[in-house]
């Protein structure tokens, strides 16, 4: 089969299956490639983003190796925690859909053959039930190289925001005399993940500027702003009836006017008078929950670890995605919901029992909580509370860092993986953060780096995880001379 791949062939239309919108009544369109059209896509993809990772703007998130929602959300925390600032929420509307197909050949400028090669995947039609149509623009959602090409045709917005800052009107205070190129640049920021993106600056008329700038950008590829999803707000007030604040990929960024306790601070201790604070958004929240609830009322038949089974990958996965953010509160709530759903949910399975009984059944002591839903075998399954989870800050991935430029120990103790080194180092780069537990120092690349067994394998040592580590050579030596002394 991997001979018969090659670049430069045909490509065959792809399937067309409308899937539904999460809590609306339209539906959205993917495109499937046959599998040989993927296999393809994917050798593509392989020689094409490594070249791009090198290109693309250090504010860009989506559908890139290495960069998650949470660092969307942290560059936005960092563009307007020390001030209260006018944000541009924006949406493209129907992205994948719309790029112009030349223009977006034009930007990518590769060889001829694969050139040819996207062409065809771009123009090969689309298969609706029995039906053929032709596909003038846009790329098909489903494919392996679609949000690569996407990103491409979306290359290019931060830069220019940044460009058109050079000429906003911005003066020293109590001079007139404009402050440097360099400061009016990084006055601005625009931050993207994928078709999503929010333009934050003080200066309402600078915001308006740019949004003219990328509205024009944006219909030079063929797209345009979605007006239903774009809208003007401010981080601290309210701004034209609407509330301070803004929803961006589940999470609710917003400025709180607070006393001087709790009021954040600029770097040389000064009082801002607010606190910028990111939580879980409501409408995500609701999401979480009606996902929890339609689940518990169609398990009625089910045995309490059954049920368990269901529920703790649910609220595992959002708990970690919202792990990073102010997030106690709401966890709280959640389990109190949950815990009186649960409550009705035993209640009907036994009408006729009392409240101790049924307390006794399904609610245990473990450990410190008196009352964890558990079931009573030898190996009890214990439903994960959402407070369970540990609040900690979240590290933003480094400005232009892609996982190709060969940080090799950077992206293994970010990731956990590494294609150029070995899995056991990488994870156990990842679970040290990669700092050697000898000395207390950060790898460095050029590092000569070693496993090392915690307890020696001739007094006992086992070869797992929780009893290797990674030092440096000459501390891993060391320690080695000190456990022959030890023991």
């Amino acid at each position: 089969m991997v001979k018969n791949l090659s670049i430069g062939v045909k490509a065959n239309p792809t399937r067309r299956i409308w899937i539904p919108k999460p809590g609306k009544k339209e539906k959205r369109p993917l495109g499937i490639p046959t599998m040989k059209d993927r296999a393809i896509q994917a050798l593509a993809k392989i020689a094409l983003e490594p070249e791009w990772e090198a290109h693309f703007e250090p504010n860009s998130y989506g559908f890139r190796p290495g960069r998650s929602c949470q660092d969307a959300v942290k560059a936005i925390f960092q563009a307007i925690t020390l001030k209260s600032k006018y944000v541009l929420d924006a949406d493209i509307a129907k992205c994948f859909d719309k790029i112009n197909h030349e223009r977006l050949l034009q930007k990518l400028n590769t060889f001829p053959k694969l050139r040819r090669q996207i062409r065809s995947w771009l123009k090969s039609g689309v298969m609706d039930g029995k039906e053929l149509f032709p596909t003038s623009e846009g790329t098909p959602q489903g494919g392996i190289i679609s949000p690569l090409l996407a990103n491409i045709a979306l290359h290019g917005m931060e830069e220019l925001v940044k460009k058109t800052a050079e000429n906003f009107d911005m003066k020293l205070n109590g001079r007139n005399k404009q402050i440097p190129k360099g400061d009016k640049r990084s006055s601005i920021a625009l931050i993207r993940y994928a078709d999503d993106f929010v333009i934050i600056h003080e200066d309402i008329k600078s915001v308006n500027k740019c949004k003219e700038v990328i509205t024009k950008f944006l219909n030079d590829m063929g797209l345009e702003l979605k007006p239903s999803k774009t809208s003007l707000i401010h981080t601290l007030q309210e701004y034209e009836g609407k509330k301070p604040g803004f929803d961006f990929l589940g999470f609710n960024v917003r400025q709180y006017k607070v006393g001087q306790y709790v009021s954040g601070k600029t770097s040389h201790g000064k009082l801002l008078g607010f606190k910028t604070i990111i939580k879980p958004s409501k409408e995500s929240i609701i999401k979480h929950y009606r996902k929890i609830q339609e689940l518990i009322n169609k398990s009625k038949g089910l045995s309490q670890k059954e049920l368990i089974g269901k529920l703790n990958p649910i609220i595992r996965g959002n708990c970690y995605y919202y792990s990073t953010v102010c997030s106690t509160q709401t966890f709280d709530k959640l389990d109190a919901l949950l815990f009186w759903k649960l409550w009705k949910w035993a209640v009907n399975r036994h009408p006729s029992k009392g409240k101790v009984w049924i307390k006794q059944k399904y609610w245990k002591t473990i450990e410190s909580d008196n009352w964890a839903f558990s079931n009573s075998s030898e190996k009890p399954t214990k439903l994960y509370k959402h407070s369970d989870t540990k609040i900690s800050d979240y590290v933003k991935v480094k400005g232009n860092a892609s996982p190709y430029d060969g940080n090799l120990i950077y992206w293994s103790s970010r990731m956990g993986k590494n294609p150029e080194l070995p899995l056991r180092l990488t994870k156990l780069l990842k679970i040290q953060k990669g700092k050697c537990p000898h000395c207390g120092l950060t790898f460095k690349d050029g590092d000569l780096m070693e496993i090392d067994h915690i307890t020696p394998k001739s007094k006992g040592g086992k070869d797992t995880y929780e009893n290797l580590q990674v030092l440096h050579r000459h501390c891993h030596d060391k320690k080695t001379f000190f456990d022959s002394q030890k023991y």
